[in-house]
């Protein structure tokens, strides 16, 4: 399975989803290319690291559908077959979405659907919760909306603040979006409407 990653800065995610395509833990599977929306994200070094293709296709004062149109080209010219957003600070066009039907995944540090959009763990650490975490879904036309395909739980302490709970829901998301890509690519997940069935 080809993959597109879509990156807006250091690329950590891209980085473990990358390595692990590459080990072989992801079977059968290679990143084609790794596209970022702004220069200097760091993740493009990572990934040039890696050997793997890098483009930067800025905004440029362009609607977002135009900037999408000309995502959705690169991505189609090297064959992509899932797409995978990582840290990708954009909302994308409906255009992008129906160009990949259930083949576009994202990963939010929360348990959706609470917290949605930026800052969701200072989001959690304000409301209270006892219990955050990270979830791994695909994309459809709503921000933070599609059906999720796997989540992990991660305690709040009383004394976490919006960083150091970010960086302990970290730890757990690269491990579950490997998991979930593997997952994507063996053909072991069912997509019902909003229910995700993973097959045994």
């Amino acid at each position: 399975m080809k993959i597109g990653i879509l990156i807006s800065g250091r690329g950590s995610n891209m980085t473990a989803i990358t390595e692990a395509v590459q080990s072989g833990l992801i079977p059968a599977s290679e990143v084609v290319a790794v596209i970022s929306d702004k220069t200097s994200a760091k993740g493009l070094i990572k990934a040039k690291e890696r050997g793997i293709e890098t483009l930067v296709i800025s905004r440029n004062g362009r609607t977002r559908e135009e900037h999408d149109a000309e995502v959705v080209t690169e991505l189609k010219k090297r064959n992509v077959e899932l797409v995978c957003l990582a840290g990708y600070m954009r909302f994308l066009s409906k255009e992008f979405v129906r160009a990949f039907p259930d083949r576009i995944t994202n990963i939010h540090p929360s348990l959706l659907p609470s917290f949605k959009g930026l800052d969701a763990q200072r989001q959690a650490i304000d409301y209270g919760v006892k219990v955050s975490g990270c979830t791994v879904h695909l994309v459809d036309e709503d921000l933070d909306h599609g059906a999720i395909i796997l989540q992990k739980a991660v305690e709040v302490l009383d004394d976490d603040t919006a960083e150091t709970l970010s960086a302990r829901i970290l730890e757990h998301e690269h491990a579950l979006y490997v998991e979930a890509i593997k997952r994507i690519v063996e053909e072991k997940i069912e997509v019902n409407g909003r229910k995700v069935v993973t097959k045994r």
